[in-house]
């Protein structure tokens, strides 16, 4: 099942579990002959992201970067991407730091630059001989990145480009590395030629020199402290006329000549500026994986904690009761587990496809991983929260790493996107092709929606635990409801328009309706993965898939009002998924160990009262406890 979960990269992602559990940079603490691996929160800020950077640079030593960005091979990447799983489960941190600099600098070199940048910068990028960092966010710009307000004009003269931040509004904000330690940034700017505003480019500018002193025209301040992540020095980057050469104009789609003419191979200007914000597309990728691995994390922690912890019992001499063997603890935990092992499977299947796409992919990469990114991320914390809760005040234990992952990984919703924007940007897509198709008489095409072109399912109005529980009723239920969304919204939009309002307007005024039909194409979409999943499974590890495939699908249809409040459910049939639900959660039951098993975490990566939580607590385990008499 590990093998299935994971999918790749197997040994490498030991190895590294291994590398740091043998060093005193990762290990926190140790209780009899185990050791458990964390960053240490309760450490004061500026120490925290000094600990950052020294274990980066014990993972340099240690050969963890080798090739990172000058082998673009998709068995390196995917390499790649186990090491940043790893590093995630560790400590977010660690994971969100590595990532500015190799995915979003360095992978921006790889992507928007040319031979002579990847000739430059790629081998130090990788060797840590300078830091980068990527400002893209404004501090009046967030998600409206064609909206930021830095300016880079052109001065044929000296053939520099001149980088400003004309107000306050426009200092780049938020940026990863800026406060402490990044020597460059990647820096997103609206690119002026003659007077014409060309849109959104990226250059290369250097922001501190081999000392640590900020550059000429650059100015630095520190974003502060977080309620998470303190373990990255965020900053805020201001441009006062800075000068850097033509040359650090990333140009593998504009360019301009030495005398000062724009030219580009992409002439529509949406088209130019959707391949400038390409790099996103892997920050969202790599969201998704970690989004799934905290809830593992969570998971694994709260369900071994509940199959030892006792409480209460039936009635009186009766021994006490494990906790996961309460149905309610059941029907807390185990939906979760399942729908994490759905979305483990998508965000798999989302990693092959990034990494394989073509040019024409891009839609349907960002169109995914924008739906991805945004409900796992909430499933994370909806997930870590319910986890803190199950362990009850063991769950506020730092040691215990529920309470602060919630912390450290809350940010997920926000960055690479707001998720309520990305899911409005999901619909927004689906109505354009289903606009596209019906007014050219034209069939549906990608991303699963052939379904359309087809007759409406039916559901029946008999359903015993034998139909709940076939994919083919489920997938079709699934169908139903993201149909009827996609008709309920262009029927709606094209109302609005109507009474003389924009596209755009109607869509504003409809948000409601497209969130819930960008969830509908997400949870169609991982149903069908996990269908494909499942198919690789023999015996009784296709039966156990089998209840986690069914526990997800009927436990979000339970809780998502849309099936009842657009009649795709009568309340009878609502009634009968209802009651399957706990059935089901009763069945998964026994295999819950090693279904948390599977996730392949190892020992010191997950809190203490995973394992022996009477002995963590025993008073020759207690931090600063001793054997005086205390009187």
């Amino acid at each position: 099942m590990r093998a299935l979960l994971d999918g790749h990269d197997l040994e490498t992602r030991d190895w590294l579990f291994n590398l740091m559990a043998k060093s005193d940079l990762f290990v926190s603490r140790k209780v009899g002959d185990k050791v458990f691996a964390s960053p240490d929160f309760n450490e004061p800020m500026d120490e925290m992201r000094d600990k950052t950077l020294e274990r980066i640079f014990f993972l340099l030593r240690n050969g963890v970067f080798k090739d990172f960005l000058k082998d673009n091979s998709i068995e390196n990447s995917l390499k790649q991407m186990a090491v940043w799983e790893v590093l995630g489960i560790f400590d977010h941190a660690l994971s969100v730091k590595l990532g500015v600099h190799f995915i979003l600098w360095g992978g921006s070199i790889v992507s928007l630059g040319t031979q002579r940048h990847h000739d430059k910068w790629l081998r130090i990028t990788e060797e840590l001989k300078v830091f980068g960092c990527f400002a893209m966010t404004e501090l009046g710009h967030g998600s409206n990145v064609r909206g930021i307000e830095t300016v880079t004009t052109y001065d044929p003269s000296t053939q520099e480009f001149i980088i400003d931040t004309p107000c306050e509004s426009a200092q780049k904000y938020w940026i990863g590395g800026a406060a402490k330690h990044a020597t460059h940034t990647i820096v997103f700017s609206q690119l002026l030629i003659d007077g014409k505003n060309e849109g959104v480019h990226a250059f290369i500018c250097q922001i501190r020199d081999a000392n640590g002193r900020w550059c000429r025209g650059i100015r630095i301040a520190d974003c502060g402290h977080k309620t998470g992540l303190n373990g990255v020095d965020n900053g805020r980057i201001w441009f006062d006329k800075v000068r850097i050469p033509r040359e650090n104009l990333l140009n593998a789609v504009a360019d301009v000549t030495p005398d000062g003419q724009y030219v580009s191979s992409i002439k529509n200007p949406d088209q130019r500026f959707g391949v400038f914000m390409a790099p996103l597309s892997s920050g969202r990728v790599t969201i998704a994986m970690h989004a799934t691995n905290q809830a593992k994390v969570g998971l694994a922690t709260a369900l071994r904690y509940a199959l030892t912890r006792r409480a209460f019992s039936v009635s009186t001499y009766e021994p006490e009761m494990l906790l996961l063997d309460y149905p309610s603890h059941q029907h807390r935990l185990l939906p979760l587990l399942a729908k994490t092992y759905a979305m483990n499977f998508a965000a798999l299947d989302l990693k092959k496809l990034h990494l394989k796409k073509n040019p024409e992919d891009s839609k349907v990469v960002h169109v995914i991983s924008s739906g991805f990114k945004a409900m796992f991320s909430w499933h994370s914390q909806r997930t870590l929260q319910e986890c803190r809760e199950a362990c009850g005040g063991q769950g506020l234990k730092t040691e215990n790493r529920i309470g602060n992952l919630k912390a450290e990984y809350d940010v997920q919703s926000t960055f690479e996107g707001d998720n309520n924007v990305l899911m409005q940007q999901v619909s927004k897509a689906l109505l354009g092709d289903y606009f596209a198709a019906r007014s050219k008489g034209k069939l549906m095409k990608g991303m699963g929606l052939e379904h359309l072109n087809g007759p409406r399912p039916v559901m029946s109005k008999e359903l015993d635990s034998n139909v709940l529980r076939d994919s083919r009723f489920q997938l079709a239920l699934l169908q139903l409801r993201e149909r009827g969304l996609l008709e309920l919204l262009d029927a709606e939009v094209k109302k609005i328009i109507s009474t003389g309002l924009s596209t755009s307007e109607a869509l504003m005024s409809s948000y409601k309706l497209a969130e819930n039909l960008g969830k509908a194409f997400t949870e169609r979409i991982m149903l069908e993965i996990f269908q494909r999943a499942e198919e690789q499974a023999t015996g009784s590890m296709k039966k156990v898939l089998g209840l986690l495939r069914t526990l997800s699908v009927l436990s979000g249809v339970d809780e998502e009002p849309v099936f009842l409040r657009y009649g795709f459910l009568s309340p009878e049939q609502s009634q009968l998924i209802h009651r399957e639900v706990p059935a089901v959660c009763a069945e998964l039951r026994p295999h819950t160990l090693h279904l948390v098993d599977s996730f392949g975490i190892p020992q010191p990566f997950l809190g203490l009262i995973a394992y022996d939580w009477v002995e963590s607590n025993a008073w020759d385990n207690v931090s600063g406890g001793s054997s005086q008499s205390i009187v």
